[in-house]
């Protein structure tokens, strides 16, 4: 059996923060490279390798993963919706350019076995079937964001198909988690609504109150990463971009939820740009194919979610 040797590009962010730390313990410390265009928290530096390393950098990437003899790439680096608005077009060329740099790396080098790239709900748009979007439909994304995770689905299944490489990506709803600060993308109200509860006392809101979005709390979604990775290349059809769901809930919901903690907890709603993003957005996601080809369902609901970010989030906050 071969020794995996894995590298996470974008080891400081919001999904790999916590992945690495997940995939360390699955594989060992040693056997798992942590690297980012800028330093990651302690657990992250000191609990295996880790280097600065620019993926737009690809002499400098193929080098690392060759010298590390590299069997499995997570390209977690991306710009989030949010902020792709405000610079569009530099982040559409650090989205694609990032994934075309690690697919042309995994075609030249035979030992890279296994590739990860995270896709997003952004791949939906306004013409898109709202309410339980299924895997396979209509997709005319509004946002760059949006746009780069269509084309760079699209990239993937074309590597598939062309030269046989072996690359999984899941949809991603909303992500919330404890560990890493919101960075830019419009679900982000969902992990910053629990700063604030505990910082402030009180949260302004740039989504309506009555928006729903999918959204999944990160350890599920660590879950399901390593488990789309752990299943028989055989048993998968989809080689673009998964559907993933969790619960669908609107801003409200998670008020109404961190008042059961802090009563005097108040919000105010005042949308931005970010609001008609989250429109064009899918109010709940069908994952049945999913469920059929690897068989993820996630475990964590609205009410033990809130419990555990509270807790976390006082002790982060002193």
């Amino acid at each position: 059996m071969s020794v995996e040797r894995i590298l996470i590009i974008g080891a400081a962010g919001q999904i790999g923060s916590e992945l690495t730390i997940a995939l360390r313990k699955k594989f060992g410390a040693d056997r798992v490279y942590a690297t980012d265009i800028k330093m990651a928290e302690k657990d992250i530096v000191e609990g295996g390798p880790f280097q600065v390393l620019d993926v737009m950098n690809d002499k400098m990437l193929i080098h690392f993963i060759i010298r590390n003899k590299i069997t499995q790439i997570y390209l977690l680096a991306a710009v989030l919706s949010g902020n792709a608005e405000k610079l569009p077009v530099q982040a559409w060329n650090i989205n694609m350019e990032s994934l075309l740099n690690v697919l042309e790396i995994a075609r030249m080098v035979d030992k890279v076995k296994k590739i990860f790239w995270p896709s997003s709900i952004a791949v939906f748009g306004p013409t898109t079937q709202k309410l339980k979007t299924p895997q396979l439909t209509v997709m005319e994304p509004t946002t760059v964001y949006g746009i780069a995770k269509l084309a760079g689905e699209r990239w993937c299944s074309y590597y598939h198909h062309k030269y046989g490489i072996d690359i999984r990506s899941l949809r991603y709803p909303g992500l919330i988690s404890y560990k890493t600060e919101a960075g830019g993308g419009t679900t982000d109200y969902a992990v910053e609504i629990y700063y604030d509860a505990i910082a402030h006392g009180h949260y302004e809101c740039f989504i309506e109150k009555d928006t729903y979005m999918p959204f999944m709390f990160m350890p599920d979604a660590i879950k399901a990463t390593i488990a789309l990775m752990d299943r028989k290349r055989s048993k998968l059809s989809i080689h673009s971009g998964y559907n993933l769901a969790g619960f669908s809930y609107c801003p409200e919901d998670f008020y109404n939820e961190i008042k059961k903690h802090i009563p005097d907890f108040t919000i105010e709603y005042k949308p931005d740009f970010r609001q008609a993003i989250a429109d064009s957005w899918p109010d709940s996601i069908d994952d049945s194919v999913t469920k059929k080809d690897w068989g993820f369902t996630p475990e964590c609901d609205i009410s033990h979610m809130t419990s555990i970010m509270l807790s976390e989030m006082k002790k982060k906050l002193n």
